[in-house]
């Protein structure tokens, strides 16, 4: 099993979070996308500001890396007006991949209309210049009932809005690897929730994101069904050591 074929390698620290400066910051994604390079791992998952800086990383390395960014990152109440602009500007920037949060805040109040809307606009805006689009439901946030019902709707309007052979190009993502919990409770992709997620997923492949810090939780996520995994521990996967880091 070649686990790099699957993994989404991801920074996704503001400065501030990081308490680097901008350059600083900068550097870490550099360092990122060349383990990727070296590494022949699937995908860099990034902030938007990096896009067009990876893009001609990349390029200029003639690597088959995949660029990835997020969309209404990291709450997801941004506006779908404001999400297909934003999305706009990381296509124009050179983004191969775009992962959305939904607005699960909005669903979690019955305002499913509003999601609807958003999952269908923005969808549309990648399949018109031909990206890949990910929708992250946060599951952290979700009870499971929530989260069997949020992955349906989304198969749901997936198949119902675009043709059968688009559909590979819609994934389903479990989590931001931002949200705060309670308890110590996992804020990432947990078995449970994952089988949840592929159960009710329909047609639609799921993205394992958070928490999957070792080769064996790789293998197993794989072995479920998953067909990619974000994690900012990607090396550590490919040589079989565990990562304490948060998956940011």
């Amino acid at each position: 099993m070649n686990i790099a074929h699957y993994l989404d390698s991801t920074y996704l620290k503001t400065s501030n979070q990081s308490g680097l400066s901008e350059d600083e910051t900068l550097q870490q994604v550099k360092k990122l996308t060349q383990e990727a390079i070296d590494h022949h791992i699937f995908a860099v998952m990034i902030r938007p500001d990096y896009v067009a800086e990876v893009k001609k990383m990349i390029t200029k390395n003639h690597s088959q890396v995949v660029v990835g960014t997020v969309i209404g990152f990291h709450e997801g109440n941004s506006s779908a007006e404001e999400k297909l602009a934003e999305a706009a500007k990381a296509i124009e920037n050179g983004a191969d991949e775009l992962d959305f949060v939904i607005n699960y805040r909005a669903y979690l109040k019955g305002e499913i209309s509003i999601v609807e809307n958003e999952f269908i606009s923005c969808t549309q805006l990648c399949f018109k210049h031909n990206k890949i689009a990910k929708w992250i439901i946060e599951i952290a946030a979700l009870n499971n009932e929530q989260i069997a019902d949020l992955t349906k709707k989304i198969s749901e309007w997936a198949e119902t809005n675009f043709p059968e052979n688009y559909l590979k190009k819609i994934f389903i993502k479990s989590s931001t690897g931002f949200f705060e919990t309670n308890d110590g409770k996992p804020n990432g992709a947990t078995f449970e929730g994952i089988k949840i997620m592929l159960k009710n997923a329909g047609k639609l492949p799921v993205k394992a994101a958070g928490g999957v810090r070792t080769k064996k939780d790789a293998e197993t996520m794989i072995e479920l069904g998953v067909k990619r995994i974000g994690t900012s521990s990607a090396l550590s996967l490919l040589s079989d050591t565990s990562s304490s880091e948060k998956d940011y």
